[in-house]
């Protein structure tokens, strides 16, 4: 029998790549547990500090920040991607002769789906490594052991405005960009197809309901607190100096874009039979 399969020249056996596959497979799932475990943790320690003394000026603060400024990017995002959608159904229902009804199926698809999503996600994107790009240098330059020298309690302080003002902030946004996506949707539908706006609107009226409205917006609450509790742990997590810091706010950036994107298959599941 060959010498590659019974073992090395030194009679110790070469690791088989079953074990190899098998270890890394173990080690990220225990990182991965380990993950959740810190978020949870997180999270009771937000509730708990919250409850005992809330910052109401840090948190409108944060919503300056967090929705305010996003406001421009929440326009772009969903005029666009609702002119986009409407040249799509418009060109696809054509050959049904019913291309004057792509208000019907944007606005609907809008609500639902394509506001709270892409909101999420180009949101996320911003001020989630935004969050952990400021609280990882805080972290780095032991700021944060500072605040906890002097008393304070750091989760109160830096995590629980940010959170909140995420979930505050995102519903609002996704209105927002709801609103837009459809006009958007409307300036495209009425000067390619010719119909009236008030034709226009009547089919969202008509369509769009209070349930599918809310599916969207509580959808959007629990985005933005995927946004605000991923961000805020990455950033307390960091280690390594600088270095620590790009690698932290990059990790954040792919961890709460496909959080929001599995999360919203799950609650589309959960929030569909109720609509």
């Amino acid at each position: 029998m060959p010498t590659s399969t019974l073992g090395t020249a030194d009679g110790q056996h070469p690791e088989r790549p079953l074990s190899a596959i098998s270890r890394v497979i173990g080690t990220r799932l225990i990182r991965f547990l380990a993950w959740l475990g810190m978020i949870a943790s997180l999270t009771g320690r937000c509730v708990s500090s919250a409850r005992h003394k809330f910052e109401l000026g840090l948190s409108l603060t944060q919503v300056y920040y967090i929705g305010i400024q996003s406001l421009s990017i929440t326009f772009l995002t969903a005029a666009f991607v609702g002119m986009i959608m409407t040249l799509q159904f418009q060109w696809g229902l054509e050959r049904f002769g019913a291309a004057l009804y792509a208000g019907k199926l944007v606005s609907l698809s809008f609500v639902m789906e394509l506001g709270p999503t892409l909101t999420a996600v180009l949101v996320g994107g911003r001020v989630g490594a935004g969050m952990t790009a400021e609280l990882g240098s805080m972290s780095v330059t032991e700021q944060i052991d500072a605040i906890r020298a002097l008393g304070a309690d750091p989760v109160g302080k830096l995590v629980v405005p940010r959170v909140l003002a995420s979930v505050i902030s995102l519903p609002v946004l996704v209105m927002i960009a709801n609103v837009v996506g459809i006009f958007g949707s409307m300036v495209i539908n009425t000067t390619s197809v010719g119909i009236t706006p008030r034709f226009f609107w009547d089919q969202v009226v008509t369509t769009v309901d209070v349930s599918e409205l809310m599916h969207g917006i509580i959808k959007s609450v629990f985005f933005g607190y995927f946004i605000g509790i991923i961000g805020c742990a990455g950033g307390l997590g960091i280690r390594g100096g600088t270095v620590g810091v790009g690698l932290g706010t990059t990790r954040t950036v792919v961890v709460t874009s496909v959080t929001i994107l599995v999360g919203d298959f799950f609650l589309t599941k959960l929030l569909l039979p109720l609509t």
